[in-house]
């Protein structure tokens, strides 16, 4: 990634989804104008889910998910398909593209069924409308709008006709919260004093801040904040040097308990963590998540039973020394509550399904600056389908300094 590229996480990704040859990886290259997508006659050309990042005016940066067709065959065409599905997960708007020539459109209503059911809005694209005669094009377009509540958009990934129809029909579809898309709502007022505390510890990368300071920065910095940043150490120092209390103060969620022992009274507290959490998930089901955490272990211990811990990772870094998911939190667990915590720990896109999230107790999700947000919340619909309480690495953190009711989430 450059230092002028837009993070993956921050974009909004459009998955193209429909059958073999039906033209999907045509019609990302007529939205942007290139040939992002290898583009065959052959059915099956597109096999594992392609990402491709890219500027789609007037939308912004967004990451178009091109699929392997949902009608594909045989062995490996299941496992293409398995493929498609797992990309829903991620998929914050929805393009099915239908071929124009062919309206048996059972699997075009299924898919559509499917991503209504994970709330992804869904855009249709009536694909090779420029070789339609006129009965041909009533026909598409009549049995494309009957199946689908949603709006269907004529194009030619071939000529360009309807393009520009398409983008202001994804652009009308967007969802509420990539439109909203601010870090930290209304926690401050435009103009605020903010001190962030920022541990330049081995976790950090050499020369250059963690993705959640760097994005919780630019939006203060936009909000026309004045912000003053400090390593933990400094803390002190640095609230001496401000001519009055700040308004707010942003820490890295390990020095939770030590920040807060010295912040002024009239400062509120937060950490990058628990703005991630907000930002990309659902700040009170993590709450919820942590609040029984006490009850529920002791009950694990008199039942003579292990206490069962997942602990997710968004990162696929290689695990350093002290790393906050494998080695810091399973500590203070372990600390905290004795050996009878069992926890397993996943990274990056690896995570169980429902059925296997059963076995756990508690999963304790990283700030996910990794992910989008449809992401995280697939995986907290996952945890709530299986009955798990979910919570995130902040809650969790600030639970355990006994700071939680102090926090502003």
């Amino acid at each position: 990634m450059s230092l002028n590229n837009t993070p993956k996480a921050n974009r909004l990704h459009i998955g193209i989804f429909g059958r073999r040859n039906a033209g999907k990886s045509s019609l990302i290259n007529a939205l942007t104008g290139q040939n992002l997508a290898i583009v065959s006659d052959t059915p099956g050309t597109t096999a594992d889910p392609v990402y491709k990042s890219m500027e789609l005016h007037p939308v912004g940066p967004v990451i178009f998910i091109d699929t392997a067709g949902f009608d594909d065959e045989g062995e490996l065409g299941e496992l293409r398909v398995a493929k498609t599905a797992s990309v829903i997960s991620k998929t914050d708007l929805a393009i099915i593209v239908i071929d124009g020539t062919d309206l048996s459109l059972d699997h075009e209503q299924k898919w559509f069924d499917r991503l209504r059911e994970a709330n992804v809005p869904t855009v249709i694209a009536i694909n090779k409308w420029d070789i339609l005669n006129e009965e041909e094009r009533i026909s598409a377009f009549n049995k494309a709008t009957s199946f689908a509540d949603t709006v269907a958009i004529p194009v030619s990934a071939e000529t360009g006709a309807g393009i520009d129809a398409l983008r202001k029909a994804i652009q009308d579809a967007l969802p509420d919260e990539y439109m909203e898309g601010r870090i930290l709502g209304d926690m401050l007022e435009d103009g605020s004093l903010v001190l962030l505390v920022m541990p330049q510890d081995i976790q950090a990368p050499k020369g250059r801040l963690i993705l959640p300071q760097v994005q919780t920065l630019r939006e203060l910095l936009d909000r026309k904040c004045q912000v003053m940043s400090t390593t933990a150490d400094g803390f002190a120092k640095a609230v001496e040097s401000l001519n009055r209390a700040p308004d707010l103060i942003i820490t890295d969620s390990q020095c939770f308990g030590d920040v807060y022992a010295q912040k002024p009274e009239a400062s509120e507290l937060t950490s990058f963590s628990i703005l991630m959490a907000a930002s990309k998930g659902d700040i009170n089901v993590f709450v919820e998540g942590i609040s029984a955490i006490d009850k529920a272990i002791e009950k694990a211990i008199e039942k003579d039973c292990p206490f069962k811990v997942l602990i997710a990772e968004a990162c696929t870094h290689v695990p350093l020394n002290e790393d906050i998911g494998t080695v810091k939190i399973p500590r203070l667990l372990h600390k905290t509550f004795g050996d009878n915590v069992k926890i397993t720990s996943v990274r990056g896109n690896d995570f169980p399904a429902a059925d296997d999230l059963r076995q756990y107790n508690l999963i304790i999700h990283c700030g996910a600056c990794m992910f989008n947000r449809k992401h995280v919340m697939s995986r907290i619909a996952a945890a709530q389908e299986a009955g798990v309480s979910i919570t995130n690495y902040g809650v969790f953190l600030a639970k355990m300094a006994g700071i939680l009711d102090k926090v502003s989430l």
